[in-house]
């Protein structure tokens, strides 16, 4: 069986598509590429149980929709799978319905958060032929691929996971609720030349040093109760691979591909003894010499001493979601977590030589101006000291199926049920002071980059080569996030 996993090419005016292993879509206009950890599981497993497997990134690869449709002609692909998310779902059953009026026998699979969310949806507005929910689409591809017969049929239904969805002539069946019960540990390591590892290897703003690439130490955060992610109902159960499996990777990494940098994309990255085992072993193994560890963390997740054997261990970037500077908003989306900790933690990581990057939301439908205004304050004020080193300011969204959208839905906050809407440039849900105003605070944020105070401890901080160009790098990025908030809308449509 031919099988293609692929990230066809979406047309529009916005920017690059971040659509692999990010939990809150944004459209850059630098080219951004995150490499996508599980899908690229899901073809190396393929690979190693027999099947052809051809990968596809038509962003990453500059590939047009003409070219994508003479690809899939010439190569007349069994069966062709997609990660998609809320805003470009559209796009993705046009797509979907374009490949089926060209070869109708082609099997299509869907995966990601926003079919997890709503999987029958896709079936209606699309001649989808699988749904594939929860996180664990890698095993799901392999289980259903492993029971399908050669024309893509399902030669064993019985024997198929929990988890999918399907077409069963003119009904749509399901075989139940996914169920997160397998051994990450039994999963193999990427094949990073299937899945055309160096396509994201420097086209990357997390990076100060490259080659880099991502691996997952767990799925996904230990916490998962925040209530405008969407990743918690892929989710909701978290699981780590052995400290062990995980620096078997790393070592691999930069043995054989010479990986300067990693970042783990894990929801929150293993605490407590499993993240005192994974320190010691990276310094025993002399790893934190020859490696960059960059991973998400929540703040007050690791005290002073923890940021300390992190630093010894090599890592560099921890990414902190610091969402608001309120309280009561960060109470009333379970972050679990005072303003006074954000503060505490990043001094701390600072003092130690770790570089915070924290991201912060805008526009939740029960916040005043003057109170979106606290956050940008907070954010500005801890880059300009240098208790946080870069930042990352967007509109926050409330994604299907996440108790956010619920609550908006059930007190009329949304103001459109367009998917196509819900990129994080533009609010959908009500505000109580003007869109232009909170745009500005998005763009407010990004232009603390120019202060001076900003500039002056960049410049001081500067130690070698490296230093330049990822600053150099950020620069760029900072520009396009400007460009990306502009006020005028922008148009998505199929490209032909």
């Amino acid at each position: 069986m031919k099988i293609l996993i692929s990230y066809p090419p979406l047309c529009n005016d916005k920017g690059f598509p971040t659509l692999g292993q990010n939990r809150q879509f944004q459209y850059f206009k630098e080219p951004t590429f995150i490499y996508p950890v599980v899908p690229a599981t899901a073809a190396t497993m393929l690979k190693q149980n027999g099947f052809n497997v051809t990968w596809n990134d038509c962003a990453a690869e500059d590939i047009s929709f003409e070219n994508y449709i003479k690809l899939l002609k010439a190569e007349k692909f069994n069966l062709i799978a997609f990660e998609t998310k809320t805003p470009v779902i559209k796009q993705h059953w046009e797509i979907i319905n374009k490949i089926k009026s060209v070869s109708p026998e082609t099997k299509i699979v869907l995966f990601g958060d926003h079919v997890t969310g709503l999987p029958g949806e896709s079936f209606v507005n699309s001649k989808v032929d699988f749904v594939l929910t929860g996180g664990d689409y890698d095993f799901l591809m392999l289980n259903l691929c492993r029971n399908l017969n050669v024309s893509g049929s399902i030669s064993e239904i019985d024997n198929l996971e929990p988890g999918i969805w399907y077409r069963h002539g003119e009904r749509v069946k399901n075989t139940g609720k996914f169920e997160l019960n397998h051994d990450l540990n039994l999963a193999p390591f990427i094949d990073r030349e299937l899945t055309k590892w160096e396509l994201y290897a420097y086209k990357n703003g997390n990076y100060r040093r490259t080659p880099g690439t991502y691996i997952m130490s767990g799925r996904d955060c230990w916490w998962a109760q925040c209530s405008f992610c969407s990743w918690p109902q892929l989710y909701p159960r978290f699981r780590s691979r052995s400290v062990k499996n995980v620096l078997d990777e790393i070592e691999l990494l930069h043995n054989k591909y010479k990986v300067k940098e990693i970042m783990d994309d894990s929801g929150t990255f293993p605490v407590g003894e499993w993240l005192v085992e994974f320190c010691n072993g990276m310094i025993e193994r002399g790893l934190n010499k020859k490696i960059t560890l960059d991973c998400n963390l929540r703040f007050g997740a690791v005290d002073f001493d923890g940021y300390k054997l992190m630093r010894k261990a090599g890592f560099r970037f921890l990414l902190f979601g610091l969402e608001s500077a309120n309280q009561s908003t960060l109470d009333r989306i379970k972050k679990n977590l005072k303003v006074e900790t954000i503060i505490s933690s990043c001094k701390d990581a600072r003092k130690v030589g770790l570089y915070p990057h924290i991201t912060m939301m805008f526009g939740y439908p029960w916040e005043s101006y003057e109170d979106a205004r606290k956050t940008l304050d907070l954010g500005k004020w801890l880059l300009k000291k240098d208790y946080a080193y870069t930042m990352q300011a967007t509109v926050v969204i409330p994604y299907p199926n996440t108790p956010l959208f619920q609550e908006c839905r059930d007190k009329d906050l949304l103001y459109s049920l367009d998917w196509s809407y819900y990129d994080m440039k533009n609010p959908v849900m009500k505000l109580s002071f003007d869109r232009k105003d909170l745009l500005n605070l998005v763009k407010g944020m990004y232009s603390v980059s120019f202060s001076p105070e900003f500039i002056f401890r960049k410049i001081i901080s500067v130690r070698e080569i490296d230093d330049i160009k990822y600053f150099w790098r950020a620069f760029l990025k900072v520009i396009g996030h400007i460009i990306d908030f502009g006020f005028g809308k922008s148009k998505t449509q199929l490209c032909n």
